[in-house]
C-alpha cells in the first residue's frame, strides 16, 4: 500500500485507474468492512486499484468546540495503516480536514479529488456526506457516469454499527461489545513503566502501562484481557483505575500477567482487552483484596469468548 500525506488537490499525482472509497473510518469496524469488500469486488471485476481518500484527524475539529475527547481515535495512526492495507488499500490519500477543505463544494471535491485519482467507480457508506452543499452520497450516482456503490447501513442487534457506538462502549467498560462492533478485539499498547510495586508484596505483581497513542481507554474496572509481549499473548487480569483501595489520584493501567516471570520495564506491550469483570471498588484491608484477586484470577483462567 501507498500512503500519500496531501494539502490539496494539487499534490494529487495518481497513475492508475482506481476504485475510490470515500469517507473518515475512525476504527476500521465492521460497518467499514463492508465498504472495502464491495471495493475489492469492483476492483477485481473491473480490473482497477483501491484508492482512499480520508483523513488523519475527526472533521469535527473544523466544525466543533474544542475538547480533548476530538484528538483521541479507536486505533494508533500505525495500526490503523495497518488495518487499511488488510481490507485491501492500494494507495491511501490522508488530507487534514481543515476550513479551506471543508470550502469545496460537492462540485469543486468532484473535480479536484474524484477525478484527480482516476475514480472509475466509487464506494460510499449510506450516509456518507460531501462538500460545503453536504450532498450525501446519492448525489455521487446522479452526477458520475461510473459505477458508484452504495453500502447499506449494518446492525449489530438492531441497531447501526458506528464509530460513536464503539467509542461509547469503549469508555462504558463494554469490551466484548466493541469487539463485536468492531470484527477485532480492541487494544492498547505502551511501554512498561515502575509504579508502586504493591503488588508483588501480595502476590500480584502488576505490569504498569504507559499508553503511547491517543486512544480512548476503557472505563474504570478490572478486565480480562491478553497481553502482548513480542507477539506471543498471555491471559491477564487488567485493571484501569485509580486504586481506589490505596487512595490513588492518578489513572492506572495494570495488567498482572498469568504464568509469566521476566523483566519488562521499557518494553512496548499491547493489552488486548476481552471482557470486564467487575467495577473498582475500594476494599477494607488487604486481606479482603487479596481474596478477591483470587476470585478474579479463577474467572480469568476459566474465561472464555
Amino acid at each position: 500500500m501507498k500512503v500519500y500525506k496531501i494539502s490539496d488537490y494539487r499534490d494529487i499525482a495518481q497513475a492508475e485507474d482506481t476504485v475510490l472509497v470515500l469517507g473518515y473510518f475512525d476504527g476500521l469496524h465492521l460497518g467499514h468492512q463492508g465498504l472495502f469488500q464491495e471495493a475489492k469486488k469492483l476492483a477485481k471485476d473491473l480490473g482497477l486499484k483501491v484508492a482512499v481518500l480520508t483523513f488523519p484527524e475527526s472533521p469535527k475539529l473544523a466544525f466543533s468546540r474544542f475538547e480533548p475527547e476530538l484528538l483521541l481515535h479507536l486505533n494508533s495512526p500505525e495500526d490503523r495503516l495497518r488495518k487499511f492495507e488488510k481490507a485491501g488499500v492500494d494507495f491511501l490519500y490522508l488530507i487534514d480536514f481543515t476550513g479551506e477543505f471543508a470550502q469545496n463544494s460537492s462540485e469543486e471535491f468532484i473535480g479536484h479529488y474524484v477525478k484527480k485519482i482516476r475514480a472509475q467507480a466509487l464506494v460510499a457508506g449510506f450516509d456518507y456526506r460531501f462538500g460545503s452543499d453536504q450532498k450525501d452520497s446519492h448525489y455521487l450516482k446522479e452526477v458520475l457516469d461510473c459505477p458508484v456503490h452504495i453500502v447499506a447501513e449494518q446492525q449489530w442487534k438492531g441497531e447501526k454499527i458506528s464509530s460513536t457506538r464503539i467509542r461509547q462502549a469503549v469508555l462504558d467498560g463494554q469490551v466484548a461489545e466493541a469487539r463485536e462492533l468492531l470484527g477485532y478485539t480492541y487494544s492498547t499498547r505502551g511501554l512498561v513503566v515502575h509504579g508502586d510495586a504493591r503488588g508483588r508484596t501480595i502476590g500480584y505483581p502488576t505490569a504498569n502501562l504507559a499508553p503511547l497513542d491517543r486512544v480512548f481507554l476503557p472505563g474504570d474496572g478490572v478486565y480480562v484481557a491478553d497481553v502482548e509481549i513480542k507477539g506471543r499473548l498471555y491471559r491477564s487480569m487488567a485493571s484501569v483505575g485509580k486504586n481506589v483501595t490505596f487512595d490513588g489520584q492518578e489513572l492506572r493501567i495494570e495488567a498482572h500477567i498469568l504464568d509469566f516471570e521476566g523483566n519488562l520495564y521499557g518494553q512496548m506491550i499491547r493489552i488486548h482487552w476481552l471482557d470486564k469483570l467487575r467495577d473498582m471498588v475500594k476494599f477494607d484491608g488487604i486481606d479482603s483484596l487479596t481474596r478477591q484477586l483470587a476470585d478474579d484470577e479463577e474467572k480469568v483462567r476459566t474465561w472464555k469468548a
